[in-house]
C-alpha cells in the first residue's frame, strides 16, 4: 500500500496520484503545484492523503512539490485573465490567412512558458505561419494542438439531452468505447437526434448499463416477433428492459385488437442465440449500419 493524494487539473474530471509531503494535510479543493511530463503544473486537490493498492498506481509516483502560495494562486488567475485576448488576437490571425481550422480555446502553461492553443478541424491544417506570428507577438513557445469532435465538447462544455451537463465534461475521466449496438440493446429508437450527444456523436452514457441491457436483451423476444401468450398469439409492439414486461398486440377472432401486458417468462418465442442474435438479425444489422452511416 502507498500514501497518495488525488489530483485534477484545470476542468478535467481525471484523477491523478501524487506522493504527499511527509507530515503535511492536504484540503480537499485547495491549491497544490506537482512536478508533471509537462513541467510544473497548478493542480487542485481531489481528496487528502489515504492509502491505495500498489497495483493501482504507476511507479514511480511522483512527490507534491508544494502547497499552492497566495503567488502561485495569483499565477493562475492572471493566466487565466490572459485568454480573451489571445484567443481574439489568434482568430484575427487566423481568419486574415484563411486557415481551415476552428478555435476552440487555450491555455497558458503553468510556468508562463508556452501557450497551447487547441483547434478542430476537417482536414491537416498548415499552421507553420499562425505559430511565427503567435511566438512574435505573445513571445512565448506556442503549440497548437488539434482535437477531434468529442474533445471539442469536453473543453467547451454544454448541457446534454437529459438536462445535465455534459459527461465528458463534468464527470468522465475518459473517453469510453461507445457503439450503435449499445442503443439498441436497451430498446431505444434509433433515432440520430434522440441517441447522439452535442458532439453528434453516439451519447457516452450509453456506456453506463450496458452489461445489464446486453445480458436482458437475450431474454426478450424481438420487437414486431411473434409470440404466444397464456391467451393466444400476438406480436410484441415494446419491451419494458427493467420490469421484463412486454407489451403483446393480440388479434380476436372478431376482428378486433387488444394490448396487454405479459411478463417475458410467461411468452413462447424463439430465444436469442451466439451471443444475443437472433435468428432473424439481419434487418437489426441493415439498421445499424445504415445509422452509423449517418452518424459517421
Amino acid at each position: 500500500m502507498a500514501k497518495v493524494i488525488g489530483v485534477k487539473f484545470k476542468n478535467t474530471a481525471k484523477v491523478y496520484y501524487f506522493a504527499p509531503i511527509e507530515g503535511q494535510d492536504y484540503q480537499e479543493k485547495s491549491g497544490v503545484v506537482v512536478e508533471t511530463a509537462k513541467g510544473l503544473e497548478y493542480g487542485t486537490v481531489v481528496f487528502g492523503v489515504k492509502e491505495v493498492d500498489d497495483k493501482d498506481i504507476v511507479h514511480p509516483l511522483k512527490p507534491i512539490v508544494r502547497k499552492a502560495t497566495e503567488k502561485d494562486e495569483k499565477t493562475v488567475k492572471d493566466n487565466e485573465k490572459k485568454i480573451p485576448e489571445a484567443m481574439e488576437y489568434a482568430n484575427q490571425k487566423i481568419a486574415e490567412m484563411n486557415l481551415e481550422m476552428k478555435l476552440i480555446g487555450c491555455e497558458y502553461a503553468f510556468d508562463g512558458k508556452k501557450l497551447v492553443f487547441f483547434f478542430t478541424s476537417d482536414g491537416r491544417v498548415d499552421f507553420r505561419e499562425l505559430v511565427k506570428v503567435l511566438a512574435s507577438r505573445f513571445h512565448l513557445r506556442i503549440e497548437l494542438r488539434q482535437v477531434g469532435i468529442r474533445d471539442e465538447t469536453k473543453i467547451l462544455g454544454g448541457i446534454a439531452p437529459c438536462g445535465r451537463t455534459c459527461c465528458c465534461a463534468s464527470c468522465m475521466s475518459e473517453f469510453g468505447k461507445v457503439s450503435i449496438k449499445m442503443a439498441k440493446n436497451q430498446g431505444l429508437h434509433l433515432n440520430p437526434g434522440k441517441i447522439s450527444g452535442l458532439c453528434g456523436r453516439l451519447m457516452c452514457c450509453l456506456e453506463y448499463e450496458n452489461d445489464y441491457y446486453a445480458e436482458v436483451y437475450k431474454k426478450m423476444p424481438k420487437l414486431g416477433g411473434t409470440v404466444g401468450t397464456p391467451e393466444g398469439e400476438g406480436v410484441v409492439v415494446s419491451n419494458d428492459m427493467l420490469k421484463l414486461i412486454s407489451k403483446v398486440k393480440i388479434s380476436k377472432g372478431d376482428g378486433s385488437e387488444v394490448y396487454k401486458d405479459f411478463p417475458v417468462d410467461r411468452l413462447d418465442f424463439k430465444r436469442a442465440k451466439n451471443g444475443g442474435k437472433d435468428a432473424d438479425n439481419d434487418d437489426d444489422d441493415k439498421d445499424l449500419k445504415e445509422l452509423k452511416n449517418i452518424l459517421d
